[in-house]
């Protein structure tokens, strides 16, 4: 078996780990990267945040997806239950924080094709269209054997291949999963009002429905219920879909029609025990998966991204080294539990019946939509994890100086 020697192998062609080989490799690391081509057929969409687009921006691929992306400028919570305590509704406007928009909501398949892009135009970085179909974890170098019949070694491996990861496992990283009793349906719809740039996330008994705008009078959907309800809406004939799809949003887009493919997606959470280990360190969904809530998801993986570079810099003669990737744990452990613990939070609030949990949920909104300070610190933590409490403390300074 030809076997080729990188500084660091990355596993998986998701945005994860397309992102991971193009800021690696732009950090001046030698680059092998083994997966299928991008997927060009995945109708979601992500809304990244205004630090997620400045990796972007870094990496030469933020230029490609603006056209086709539609900015979010004001998000909203609105309480869609029908149970006895039922929350005020909360608008988080970005000029709230001095911001143009929170971010923008890009199209997966523009994002896909845009780093897909980026990484066979960039030199340091050997693209191998294949599998991984076996691991071989040595004290000194991790070896990667491919489907092709040739094998990577390197001193690091990214293990950016997904929420069952194989190199997960090889590094002997056990994980921690639940189901929930839920599924997301996403699609996208036109309307006949314009958007206005607001992302509106109503909270229902089954989970939250999340429309966020496209470019012109168009928004993304995903709506989260019983795996049998997705089903039954997935086979909905449009012109029904778009009926069901409108009263649920109260009709404020106006006349609601579905004009793309519908996709089903079940839901869980999983972590694992350790975000690194073995010469293996984890990014994307490989590294933390929750549901839908907050558009947390793929910003969560950038920071694993950017911090996995900042740590692999500084350890540049051995990435892979123990002490290395102790020090990438310890720096992705507080944002991912504290954003993975309250994601599962919130929606294990909204599929409760408990009286208390539905008080403590409406209270909590409540403070949100009422106390504007509280509200600009919930908005900068959203988008910069520390921000929020630094802006917080260096206010609290200026005022006893005063």
């Amino acid at each position: 078996m030809a076997e080729t020697s990188t500084d660091i192998m990355v596993a998986g062609t998701g945005p994860a780990g397309l992102l991971a080989a193009l800021a690696l490799a732009r950090d001046g690391f030698s680059v092998s990267l083994a997966g299928p081509p991008a997927n060009s057929a995945d109708a979601r969409t992500t809304a990244l945040m205004a630090p997620a687009l400045a990796v972007l921006d870094r990496v030469g691929v933020l230029s490609a997806i603006e056209p086709r992306a539609a900015a979010l400028r004001v998000m909203r919570i609105v309480d869609g239950t029908r149970r006895l305590v039922r929350s005020p509704v909360v608008t988080f406007h970005a000029g709230e924080i001095s911001e143009p928009c929170f971010g923008l909501n890009v199209p997966n398949q523009a994002l896909n094709g845009a780093l897909e892009t980026a990484v066979k135009e960039t030199s340091g970085i050997d693209w191998r269209e294949t599998l991984v179909e076996g691991w071989e974890i040595a004290a000194d170098q991790v070896t990667a054997r491919l489907a092709d019949g040739t094998a990577l070694a390197a001193k690091l491996a990214v293990a950016a291949d997904g929420r069952n990861s194989p190199a997960r496992a090889a590094a002997g990283i056990r994980t921690s999963t639940r189901a929930y009793p839920q599924a997301a349906l996403v699609t996208a719809f036109s309307h006949s009002r314009a958007h206005g740039f607001v992302s509106t996330e109503f909270h229902t008994e089954t989970g939250p429905f999340t429309q966020v705008p496209l470019p012109g009078s168009r928004s993304s959907l995903v709506w989260v219920v019983k795996p049998q309800e997705a089903e039954r809406l997935a086979a909905l004939p449009a012109e029904a879909l778009s009926r069901e799809i409108e009263a649920r949003m109260q009709s404020m887009l106006g006349r609601v029609t579905v004009d793309s493919p519908r996709q089903i997606h079940p839901l869980s959470v999983s972590l694992p025990a350790v975000f690194a280990r073995n010469r293996v360190a984890l990014v994307g969904e490989a590294a933390h998966m929750f549901p839908p809530i907050g558009a947390q998801g793929l910003n969560l993986g950038v920071r694993d991204v950017q911090q996995l570079v900042d740590v692999a810099s500084k350890n540049r003669t051995d990435p892979g080294a123990p002490a290395a990737l102790a020090a990438y744990d310890a720096k992705r452990r507080p944002d991912i539990l504290a954003r993975t613990g309250a994601v599962s939070l919130l929606n294990r609030s909204l599929l409760s019946d408990m009286l208390p949990a539905q008080i403590a949920r409406s209270a909590g909104l409540g403070l949100l939509g009422a106390f504007a300070p509280l509200r600009t610190l919930f908005m900068r933590e959203g988008l910069r994890p520390g921000s929020g409490l630094s802006s917080l403390f260096s206010t609290a300074r200026e005022q006893v100086r005063r």
